[in-house]
């Protein structure tokens, strides 16, 4: 019987990279984890025990933090370009990805104003870029949020769904919907690769437009919330090809008071984490033609 070996990658992950500039009257607080992934001609190393051509995953680590002394002064996209197509030069790679999650930090506000040196993590969300550069140059650059927790209170509705012998769910026409949102997006390569392309701005235009959405749209399921908050994201920026949204909904049922002789409208709430639905899709644009 013979054998070969599938597809594969090696990598670091969880590379965890905190930066201070120090400027005259302010520092400036990043705080980002980082993961490469190579792919290539590993082969031997798999079959026969053969290093020679691996690249220590302590040389990637050690890599980005060699990176980030110099290079990392803009956009976690721009940094991730920077190190997978480094990664990408090496004769036996093929491709390189590289994962970054950035941790928001906002400056603590004192009488005389924020704060130039003293800072308190924002738990509001997490912001994500991935970066694939292949041997031929090729590039994939894909951003997004996650962990931001979401509830409207009111314009969300699930009524008229399937109903068979197992169903007990209640139909509702006003209920709170919840979620921890997670929205990735991927650029068309021929914009996110300019030199002048500003990664910052479009974040913060196009989750601008999914707050804005959220906000004011009347919601009959989260699937189509989705499709409402998706196009509204490319609608705000045309440099976006698709966009995937991963939302748990995280319940909250209204609590029966009436064994208290109380009513109860729509004000008392228990919330729940599991079990949970969980609504993935992707909203792309339409090929031309």
């Amino acid at each position: 019987m013979t054998y070969e070996l599938g597809e594969n990658r090696y990598g670091k992950s969880r590379i965890r990279l905190v930066t201070v500039r120090r400027g005259p009257d302010r520092h400036d607080l990043r705080d980002m984890t980082v993961a490469v992934a190579l792919e290539g001609d590993f082969d031997a190393v798999h079959t026969s025990g053969d290093n020679a051509n691996v690249i220590a995953t302590d040389t990637m680590k050690n890599t980005v933090y060699a990176f980030a002394r110099d290079r990392l002064t803009g956009s976690a996209e721009v940094f991730g370009l920077e190190l997978a197509r480094h990664f990408a030069s090496y004769p036996v790679c093929s491709r390189a990805i590289v994962d970054l999650v950035e941790h928001p930090w906002r400056r603590v506000k004192t009488r005389d104003g924020e704060a130039p040196d003293a800072f308190v993590r924002s738990g509001q969300h997490s912001r994500l870029a991935s970066v694939t550069v292949d041997r031929s140059g090729g590039t994939d650059v894909v951003a997004g949020i996650d962990d931001l927790t979401v509830m409207k209170t009111t314009k969300s509705a699930f009524t008229g769904f399937d109903r068979d012998r197992y169903t007990t769910l209640p139909e509702v026409d006003d209920r709170l919907m919840a979620t921890k949102v997670r929205a990735t997006w991927g650029y068309r390569s021929d914009m996110a690769t300019a030199a002048d392309f500003d990664f910052d701005g479009v974040w913060k235009r196009t989750t601008q437009a999914l707050m804005e959405s959220l906000a004011a749209h009347f919601s009959r399921s989260v699937q189509e919330s989705i499709w409402i908050m998706g196009t509204a994201m490319m609608d705000a920026e045309p440099s976006i090809e698709w966009v995937r949204m991963v939302l748990p909904n995280l319940h909250h049922w209204k609590v029966d008071l009436a064994p208290f002789g109380l009513d109860n409208p729509a004000e008392v709430f228990v919330s729940t984490r599991e079990p949970h639905g969980l609504i993935d899709a992707t909203v792309r644009r339409r090929a031309a033609g």
